[in-house]
């Protein structure tokens, strides 16, 4: 348990005396992640297999059939 606290107050201690610019590149990064996992999978990444099949034997033969199948 010591280990974990120390990671911790590692990591407090290097955000609390990062420079301004520094706070501000981890909340545009913090922002672009939550843009790509969550935005653009609620709206562009509908859940294709639940919507399309009833039960896990039919989407475990979809995908199976997609990944063994040669399409020309």
């Amino acid at each position: 348990m010591e280990l974990f606290k120390k990671i911790f107050l590692f990591y407090k201690d290097g955000f609390t005396h990062m420079p301004h610019w520094g706070k501000q590149a981890w909340m545009i990064i913090a922002i672009k992640l939550f843009v790509m996992f969550v935005i653009l999978k609620i709206f562009f990444f509908p859940n294709f297999l639940n919507t399309h099949f009833k039960n896990d034997a039919e989407r475990g033969n979809h995908v199976l059939e997609n990944l063994t199948t040669i399409h020309q």
